[in-house]
């Protein structure tokens, strides 16, 4: 740790990442144990995923061997529950390869179908999923002076304090006159964070796909509505804090998906791409409590989870972007299609 002056890019990728970073120290929680995510929110999550695959097996006509890829795996638990998720479909389940990609080392325990890798494989079919991971991607946060003039802000990584550096200049400013412009007359202090790093790293990792559906979950925002104070925050065992680059707790901002979109790619809320999937949070007929109370009483807890998975304000307002390789996005059932009966 030292008083030097940083872009929020460089000391946001040591404080998450670099010796004992707070995503890849040992011994650490992981996410589970500082935020809830849709994962970990419900069982239904994972079976959803879990049907997706289903529907990408369909549209690559049931290859020998069909990749899962979980990129920003945590400890590995949506591979875990979407391979329990599986096991009523052997013959689906037995062709699965699973591949967890994540900075941490591999924890102990984990389900030995498992592959744990730093870097997405290449050259792999099927789906690629990547939940609340382009968030932890750092980007550059600008501000504008006092003049109107774009600012890369730098910041100090012991007390996380605040300065402005250099304009903005080069594909970074390229990046932001496309896609987060900031008006000429400017007052001081709009924020915007640069996502080209998050472009280029998804880019990077549907170009791993010889052939599939990849999808990027996130809170995110689109250019006609860009927040206006940006959106970098803190979180630590489950509360906001004040974001400090110290490896004590975890950096995020919210992503312009719509920048990372390659083309063909579909941009739509959770709950939508939930819903697609077979997951409503309808309630059970209230006769069912008269014939079977134990599967009413299941189906009840299935429909609140369902609803805070989707709920607006909430889970449900993360967006979904997905992006198939080396297939158009009609060649199968897929995600675009109504739930099967």
């Amino acid at each position: 740790m030292t008083d030097e002056w940083q872009g929020w890019r460089e000391a946001a990728e040591q404080a998450l990442y670099g010796p004992e970073g707070f995503y890849v120290r040992p011994g650490g929680p992981g996410p589970s144990g500082h935020f809830r995510t849709s994962v970990h929110a419900s069982a239904l999550f994972a079976g959803a995923v879990a049907r997706l695959l289903g529907d990408v097996d369909e549209a690559l006509g049931r290859p020998q061997e069909l990749a899962l890829v979980d990129v920003g795996a945590g400890r590995g638990e949506l591979l875990t529950a979407v391979l329990a998720a599986l096991a009523p479909e052997p013959e689906l389940s037995a062709r699965v390869r699973a591949y967890a990609v994540e900075r941490a080392p591999r924890p102990a325990g984990l389900d030995h179908r498992i592959e744990w890798l730093a870097e997405p494989p290449s050259g792999v079919a099927g789906l690629l999923f990547a939940n609340e991971w382009l968030d932890n991607v750092p980007v550059d946060v600008v501000e504008t002076d006092a003049a109107g003039v774009a600012r890369y802000v730098l910041v100090r990584r012991r007390d996380g304090e605040e300065r402005l550096g250099d304009p903005v200049a080069g594909p970074d400013a390229q990046w932001l006159a496309r896609w987060w412009p900031l008006p000429p007359d400017a007052e001081p202090g709009l924020r915007a964070e640069i996502g080209r790093p998050r472009d280029e790293a998804w880019a990077a990792a549907v170009a791993t796909l010889d052939a599939g559906l990849a999808v990027a979950v996130d809170y995110a925002h689109e250019r006609a509505a860009r927040p206006p104070f940006g959106t970098l925050a803190g979180f630590r065992a489950g509360r906001e804090v004040r974001p400090v680059p110290d490896g004590t707790c975890d950096i995020t901002s919210h992503v312009a998906l719509d920048a990372c979109a390659l083309p063909g790619a579909e941009l739509l809320p959770q709950r939508e791409a939930l819903r697609r999937l077979g997951v409503t949070a309808g309630r059970p007929p209230l006769a069912l409590a008269t014939t079977d109370p134990a599967a009413y009483v299941r189906a009840l807890s299935g429909a609140g989870e369902a609803a805070e998975l989707t709920a607006r304000g909430g889970l449900g307002d993360f967006t979904w972007l997905m992006q198939w390789a080396g297939l158009s996005s009609d060649a199968g059932p897929g995600p675009g299609a109504e739930p099967r009966p």
